[in-house]
């Protein structure tokens, strides 16, 4: 696990970069270490994918502050990558956002992000969400940036991306003028979601001021384009949050269907793979240095 500080500053390294960035998202621990094998320099843990995989529930504000922040603990040690953490809506007014925003630090996390949306809220890509007036989503993202500002007196940093989804419901100028003013504000990652066509996507970047991070939904309300596209029209970030989700759901059932004829499941990960992953070899190894040769066998294991 990186120290928080060094993964935050990692995490603004990749920012300054020429390039897009490449974020499949995660939601535990193992999609995690995936993520990191496959060599990515980054993850986000996405809290529509969190919500399924730990409550099997929606994602419509039903996983709580502790939950999420339990997950993401988790995430943030298994890897040596900077994640950032989907913190909904702060999770309360804006003495909620700060202790939310002092919570992810401490549990690991490089940045955070943090959106407009009027709590209960839901997936950006569903019907049935509603936003807060701008002044309440200015007032939220204000105390956020101040918190922000007290971990980097104490030798901290936490990166903020600042999301709105007014597009759905009050339409783009006004997704745009909020965009802007949260970057006045000091926002470090601008994220218009749901925008609903190419065009609409290239006037995010043209009049978007900073970073701008696009959110590919397979099936979703916005175009997925190949990352040389999101590039040319000028996002930094592209986040794939339900990628690895919609992946293994769809795996797992196709074993069980296998397991319910007559076939065992094919094209598994090996075994021996699936201990790597996981890290057994490094325990073992661990176990060996710290109590002695032979104690990271198994009796009647091959020695």
């Amino acid at each position: 696990m990186l120290p928080q500080a060094q993964s935050a500053a990692r995490l603004r390294e990749l920012l300054a970069r020429p390039g897009l960035l490449r974020m499949p998202c995660c939601f535990d621990a193992l999609s995690a270490k995936l993520v990191q094998e496959a060599g990515f320099p980054l993850s986000f843990m996405s809290g529509f994918s969190v919500a399924a995989a730990r409550l099997g529930l929606p994602d419509t504000g039903l996983i709580s502050y502790a939950e999420m922040l339990d997950q993401g603990r988790n995430i943030c040690a298994a890897v040596d990558l900077p994640v950032i953490g989907d913190a909904d809506t702060g999770y309360g007014n804006t003495v909620s956002v700060q202790r939310t925003v002092f919570g992810y630090a401490q549990a690991g996390f490089a940045g955070l992000m943090l959106e407009d949306q009027l709590a209960p809220k839901r997936c950006g890509h569903t019907r049935g969400k509603e936003v807060v007036e701008r002044d309440e989503a200015l007032r939220r993202l204000a105390a956020a940036i101040e918190a922000r500002e007290v971990l980097r007196a104490a030798g901290g940093d936490l990166v903020i991306i600042a999301r709105t989804d007014a597009r759905a419901t009050r339409g783009l100028d006004e997704a745009i003028a909020r965009a802007r003013a949260f970057a006045a504000l000091g926002a470090d990652i601008l994220f218009v979601e749901a925008p609903q066509n190419v065009e609409e996507m290239a006037r995010i970047c043209a009049e978007v001021p900073g970073h701008t991070m696009a959110n590919l939904v397979e099936q979703g309300d916005t175009p997925v384009l190949p990352p040389a596209e999101l590039e040319r029209l000028g996002f930094k970030l592209a986040a794939y949050p339900l990628s690895l989700l919609s992946a293994a759901a769809q795996a797992m059932r196709q074993a069980l269907a296998a397991l319910q004829g007559e076939c065992h499941p094919q094209d598994l990960m090996a075994f021996k793979d699936l201990q790597n992953l996981v890290g057994f070899e490094a325990y073992d190894a661990a176990l060996t240095r710290l109590e002695g040769p032979g104690m990271g066998k198994n009796p009647g294991q091959d020695r």
